[in-house]
């Protein structure tokens, strides 16, 4: 944990914050913080600062808080993901959240088990957890929104300029493309959303449509990852190839 996240109601009238729970157990049992000692805080959706140890007893931190910098800038990228086996999703969502993706969505597609939409990972709380985890790692305070959607057609022919706008760059990493990434536009376009595939990728109709919808396909080259492994790889290509780019 790099960056101890503060929710609204860990604030207290006087401005000190008082965590409970995992955040003070992690600054008590790994970071051993006494008294006096500094740690690295962020405001959920706010600034980033420091912390100052008032009070480190078993189950409660007590803090006085310095909020004066910003997250880091942020890549200007979304993420279509077909949904990935339980397991594999606890991994995609902390990275996500890591390189800082402004939006996941999670869709059902051919070849995605329809009995990963009963998996607890989808329960809203769980995501919440998985996205602080990334968060804390990467020192960023902005969750990204994540939304789900069963239906992989409509999705791609009604909703796409609503939800990812009609000016992103849309990318389509699969195998049987040539061109590189490099080639397509991602350092200058204003926004970049990326779909991946599950495990054995989309099958043709769905790379067709998503083709036919104004998604460019890219290879990634010759060999063939895993999507807990492809996602944080295709999210940094993007974002170092974005990294110039003025962003909030």
């Amino acid at each position: 944990m790099n960056l101890l996240l503060l929710l609204d109601e860990d604030f207290l009238p006087d401005g000190t914050a008082r965590l409970t729970g995992r955040r003070a157990q992690h600054a008590r049992e790994v970071l051993r913080a006494e008294p006096g000692e500094v740690l690295r805080v962020g405001h959920l959706g706010g600034l980033t600062g420091t912390g100052e140890v008032l009070e480190n007893s078993p189950g409660t931190l007590h803090l006085r808080v310095s909020l004066t910098a910003p997250p880091p800038p942020r890549a200007g990228v979304d993420l279509l993901l077909a949904i990935p086996r339980p397991k594999a999703l606890k991994k995609v969502l902390p990275a996500a959240a890591s390189l800082g993706v402004d939006r996941v969505v999670l869709v059902n597609a051919a070849r995605v088990e329809k009995s990963y939409f009963d998996s607890k990972v989808l329960d809203g709380e769980f995501v919440r957890e998985l996205l602080l985890q990334g968060l804390e790692q990467a020192r960023d305070t902005r969750l990204p929104e994540v939304l789900v959607r069963e239906r992989f057609r409509p999705l791609v022919e009604d909703e796409l300029d609503t939800v990812f706008g009609p000016n992103a760059l849309r990318l389509l990493p699969h195998p049987p493309a040539r061109q590189p990434l490099r080639a397509l536009g991602a350092d200058t376009a204003e926004r970049v959303v990326l779909a991946i595939g599950p495990d054995g990728g989309w099958v043709p109709f769905e790379a067709q449509l998503l083709e036919s919808h104004g998604f460019h396909p890219f290879s990634l080259g010759p060999r063939i990852l895993r999507v807990e492994t492809a996602v944080p790889v295709l999210l940094g290509q993007v974002a170092l190839l974005r990294e110039d780019i003025p962003r909030t």
